[in-house]
């Protein structure tokens, strides 16, 4: 019977596409992770890759070998670590990703708390806005909105992810009184670009009534993150249209002004995703239910909600 090492070794490798990949997710060195591999296919008696010095490329055996693993890997590793005394207390690395707002404003202050709790637990958290590939990249769980929600993932929903208008007190007072959505296309904008689709964002408002109107700003600055779209409305450069958990401190300090506060975009929510599988790791269990209790107690999702009648005006 093979050895998880060697399993773990093909899957790895398979994933990253190289042995130095796989040996920086396994925290061995890369001629271990070949000779693991080349044990692996020795037992088989098939090639699992063609190597060549630039990338590996899986074979069509390699390719089935991976298929017919599945989540078998995931499940052993689990099991191994709660039968060798870890299921009483979560431990190890946990890979978290998140955006850098709402991860500053509304997940790193939970840190304090769930460390004292979990003292074994060591800490990985990437600020970043992309949707990550979970599996692929090794991360325990994601904090966002907008992923693609595969059979092997599941979401959480945290709180619902609303688009407000927001300038700065300065920048308001020398402009119109706006009344609707459309009054925006006469006002310079701070756009956002995908960094995934290269596109600018565009919303479609609406109010409590379930009338809706597109909201168009002229496209003056554009960026392709939230931070430096709020410091850029701060400074009174001009308005822009983000999710409440991106200015909420900032209208709440009053260096941001919300406008048009009966209306909103809907762009989903904000959930917590991880990877679905029948024994989740301690560590992960911990974490989730951790920031789900703490959206619950702080009512995250209320004061994230843009509608007017249950979140901010």
């Amino acid at each position: 019977m093979e050895t998880l090492a060697n399993l773990e070794s093909f899957v790895r490798s398979a994933e990253a596409r190289s042995f130095s990949g796989a040996a920086r997710r396994l925290s061995l060195t890369p001629a271990a992770v070949s000779r693991n591999v080349a044990v692996l296919e020795r037992n088989l008696g098939i090639r699992l890759f063609q190597r060549s010095t630039r990338r590996l490329v899986l074979t069509e055996a390699g390719e089935h070998f991976l298929t017919s693993i599945g989540d078998t890997l995931e499940t052993l590793r689990t099991a191994i670590s709660q039968a060798s005394g870890h299921a009483e207390d979560p431990a190890g690395t946990l890979k978290i990703s998140m955006s850098m707002s709402l991860g500053l404003n509304y997940i790193l202050p939970v840190l304090p708390g769930f460390l004292l709790h979990y003292p074994a637990v060591r800490v990985d958290w990437h600020f970043d806005s992309r949707q990550v590939d979970l599996t692929a990249e090794g991360f325990d769980a994601a904090v966002g909105g907008g992923f693609d929600l595969a059979s092997s993932m599941i979401a959480r929903t945290l709180a619902p992810a609303h688009i407000i208008a927001v300038a700065s007190p300065a920048f308001v007072e020398r402009q119109m009184p706006l009344r609707r959505p459309s009054d925006l296309a006469s006002l310079n904008g701070i756009s956002m670009r995908s960094t995934t689709t290269g596109r600018i964002r565009h919303w479609t408002m609406r109010n409590a009534d379930g009338e809706e109107q597109p909201a168009r700003l002229k496209e003056a600055i554009t960026f392709n993150d939230a931070e430096p779209i709020v410091r850029a409305a701060i400074a009174g450069m001009g308005v822009a249209l983000l999710a409440v958990p991106d200015v909420l401190a900032h209208i709440e300090r009053g260096e941001l002004v919300r406008l048009l506060p009966d209306w909103h975009a809907d762009a989903g929510n904000i959930s917590l995703y991880y990877p679905n599988k029948v024994l989740q790791p301690r560590k992960t269990t911990a974490f989730t239910e951790y920031l789900i209790d703490h959206f619950r107690r702080e009512r995250l999702a209320a004061r994230f909600a843009g509608n007017i009648q249950q979140g901010i005006s």
